[in-house]
């Protein structure tokens, strides 16, 4: 018998950061391909302009910080970044939103705290936030399913409604909001939310067009949200994330949103409606899961997810907001020192 001996460390499978930010960059590239299916071409121009502000922003600043421009736009952080970001926002946006937010995201959340590894937020979430408390009309101007719209719209409608507020024939963003029956159509979270704070119940509220069934699912937001989770396996999969942060977010949202809809079920969403119809899933598994703004213990990174998941399900319900991601992780990303101390592994021969 021949034994194969090898020095440590015995893990082969060595990843550097450019590898491991584009291994998260292909992982989108499901649920972005579900976005444009269900929603158009918005998404791809939306994203593509904040990979571009996001470039252009990093090497200036890196260029004034006399660092290395290459190196630092080769680590593919600031590009899944404004991945993210695009992703986020409402496909025919106004072009001015996407750079303001990446902009924000890039310069102030991830340079001015020193560049990656620094940075105390996600930056990603922290020019969402910044977009939706100042422009929360333009961040709320989500379109219907493309099968659900009075007006379809292609490519260059998009480019023209994003650039200039109107499409080549002459509709403007309003108008394209419309859905089959000539009424602005919400995303499935805005609908719910505004038929509650209207006297419906939560069953009620399920009868909107968008909603194809009892369960809360919607049509399109959940076809999207599954196209996330098979991204989402693969970086299992491929160890590029652990287990623990987004196993306990989706934990987290199902016990908050379970134990709410046994206590007030014609007032709070059920379960599945929480995991498919906003940035549940997405947010699990490509936004909790940044190394640089959660938790660094196992413990820590299990308490860190299933508070966001908690925070989650209870902004929603009872906050100001119809989804809440950013907000819980942002909140969660202050707790972050606490949670490390007091959950660092024992070392070997000291005691407790």
């Amino acid at each position: 018998m021949q034994f194969s001996l090898s020095s440590s460390p015995h893990n082969r499978v060595r990843r550097d950061t450019s590898q491991v930010m584009r291994m998260v960059c292909y992982a989108c590239i499901p649920g972005i391909l579900a976005q444009t299916w269900f929603f158009g071409w918005g998404t791809i121009i939306q994203i593509s302009l904040a990979i571009i502000t996001a470039v252009v922003t990093e090497s200036t600043i890196l260029e004034l910080r006399k660092k290395d421009v290459s190196r630092g736009i080769g680590d593919y952080s600031a590009i899944l970044t404004a991945i993210l970001l695009g992703i986020c926002l409402p496909p025919l946006a106004p072009w001015w939103l996407v750079v303001i937010g990446t902009f924000f995201s890039i310069a102030i959340v991830k340079q001015l705290y020193g560049g990656l590894g620094f940075n105390m937020f996600n930056p990603a979430m922290v020019g969402y936030v910044v977009l939706l408390i100042s422009f929360p009309i333009s961040m709320s101007a989500w379109l219907p399913v493309q099968s659900m719209a009075q007006t379809p719209y292609d490519f260059l409608d998009a480019l023209n409604v994003i650039a200039t507020g109107y499409s080549q024939t002459g509709y403007s963003l309003a108008q394209l909001q419309l859905g089959v029956d000539s009424v602005t159509q919400a995303t499935p979270l805005d609908a719910v939310r505004t038929g509650l704070l209207g006297g419906m119940t939560y069953s009620e509220t399920l009868s909107a067009p968008i909603f194809i069934s009892d369960w809360g699912w919607s049509y399109g937001w959940s076809a999207v949200s599954i196209a996330y989770l098979i991204g989402g396996v693969f970086l299992l999969q491929q160890r590029i994330i652990n287990w623990h942060m987004p196993i306990s977010m989706l934990f987290g949202v199902i016990v908050t949103a379970g134990l709410l809809n046994m206590l007030a079920p014609d007032q709070t969403g059920s379960i599945p409606f929480h995991l498919f119809s906003g940035a549940v899933i997405f947010g699990a598994f490509f936004i909790v899961t940044d190394p640089v703004s959660g938790s660094t213990t196992d413990k820590g990174r299990l308490i860190f997810g299933a508070l966001i998941g908690f925070l989650t399900v209870i902004i929603r319900t009872y906050g100001g907001y119809p989804d809440a991601i950013a907000f819980a992780v942002i909140i969660m990303n202050i707790a972050v020192p606490l949670i490390d101390y007091y959950t660092q592994p024992r070392a070997y021969g000291h005691q407790p």
